[in-house]
This record gives structure tokens, C-alpha cells and sequence, in this order.
């Protein structure tokens, strides 16, 4: 796994590789509209990799029905997403750790059924799933 924040490039770079609804959202912090994004309704197995750098960042296995709207994940690989408050302290951004892209946000104690009693709520724009087949 790469290191923190060690893929950077400056925002025409990122331009360059992006669509410009993916630079939105991973590079500007923006959101899909909900129930729109392709990965939503997708329960295949396999691995959700950064749209973005490439990293990997959930396992299938750790995708659920939330009923959001967005592709919801209940963890995390490990080292993979960093944390940070938003400023207002309402909710927490997910981005990735090793490019900073913006993800969405998680949110704890919403009484799901899952092992970890989170829900990572993730644009799918931001993501791209690589099958485990």
C-alpha cells in the first residue's frame, strides 16, 4: 500500500486523468446525487479501489444495503482511508490516504447490523471496483 499521501499532483495533472465529475468530487469534495451512482444497488465480490491513485479500499465483504443512496461500507482496509472532522464537527470525511481524495463521510452508532456499527458513505464516482474473479 502506498504511503500517506504520497501520490500528489497539481490539479491540472489530476485533470489530465479524471473525468471532470470524478475531479469534482475526489478533488473539489463534492457529492453525487443519491441513488445515482453505479455502485449503489452492485453487491459483486471483489475489491473498491481509489478512483483516483489506484489504492484499494474495501473489501466486498464489507459492503452493505444501507438504503442511503450511496455505496455503503461498514470498514475499511487498513491504512487505506484517513478520518478527518468536518469543520461544523457534524460529520467525518473519508479520503483517501494515499492521494486525498475526497470519498464522502462515515457515521457511527446508526444501529446497523454490522460488525463495526459504521457506515462509510462513499460516492461511487470515487471508486472503481476491480473483480475478485
Amino acid at each position: 500500500m502506498a504511503a500517506a499521501g504520497s501520490v500528489q499532483k497539481t490539479d491540472e495533472e489530476w485533470r489530465a486523468i479524471l473525468s471532470p465529475e470524478q475531479f469534482r468530487i475526489l478533488r473539489e469534495k463534492g457529492t453525487e446525487l443519491k441513488f445515482t451512482g453505479e455502485y449503489d444497488k452492485f453487491f459483486e465480490e471483489g475489491v473498491y479501489k481509489c478512483a483516483g491513485c489506484g489504492t484499494p479500499l474495501y473489501k466486498s465483504a464489507t459492503k452493505f444495503n444501507s438504503g442511503c443512496g450511496w455505496p455503503a461500507f461498514f470498514e475499511g482496509l487498513p491504512g487505506a482511508i484517513n478520518r478527518t472532522p468536518d469543520p461544523d464537527g457534524r460529520r467525518t470525511e473519508i479520503t483517501c490516504a494515499a492521494c486525498g481524495g475526497h470519498f464522502g463521510h462515515v457515521f457511527k452508532g446508526e444501529g446497523f447490523k454490522t460488525p463495526t456499527d459504521e457506515r462509510h458513505c462513499v460516492n461511487s464516482v470515487s471508486i472503481k471496483f476491480v473483480s475478485g474473479n
